[in-house]
């Protein structure tokens, strides 16, 4: 991979900011270096080259999933998909959704695999959030301890 200016792009539409924010700051407290426009695209800068910056200078794009977005954020649908053209099987995982209430994501979308924060509390939600990062970026999950003995 070529080095990134960012770890993540986090995309969202207006409607699912407070997810956007809350989740970007779980990420950078961890650690990770974020893109996000709530924080990153202030007065004076171009909109438009700020966002192709996240789809060029991020490792990876992680969608924001609600029923807005997948139905009403044109913007967001093009900055997964300029993310998905370089990695369209998936093996380096760049485009990492995650999900913010229930919805069921279709077409190209719905065959990537996402983080699910429906309906768990913030502390369980914040170890989902951080062990679904560390599994896509090494590519496995693999529990710390045996699991447990399935028989009688």
């Amino acid at each position: 991979m070529p080095p990134y200016d960012y770890d993540f792009f986090v995309s969202y539409t207006g409607q699912d900011r407070e997810w956007a924010e809350w989740i970007s700051w779980k990420l950078e407290e961890t650690g990770y270096r974020v893109l996000v426009q709530a924080w990153d695209f202030v007065a004076g800068a171009n909109w438009v080259n700020t966002m192709q910056l996240g789809v060029t200078r991020a490792a990876r794009v992680l969608p924001v999933l609600s029923p807005d977005c997948l139905q009403h954020s044109k913007f967001g649908a093009a900055e997964w998909q300029a993310v998905w053209r370089e990695d369209p099987d998936g093996e380096r995982r760049r485009v990492l959704p995650v999900r913010v209430r229930e919805c069921a994501p279709q077409g190209l979308l719905g065959g990537i695999v996402y983080i699910d924060l429906v309906g768990p509390g913030e502390k369980e939600a914040k170890k989902i959030v951080i062990d679904g990062v560390n599994a896509s970026l090494t590519g496995r999950v693999k529990t710390a301890g045996p699991p447990r003995f399935p028989g009688r």
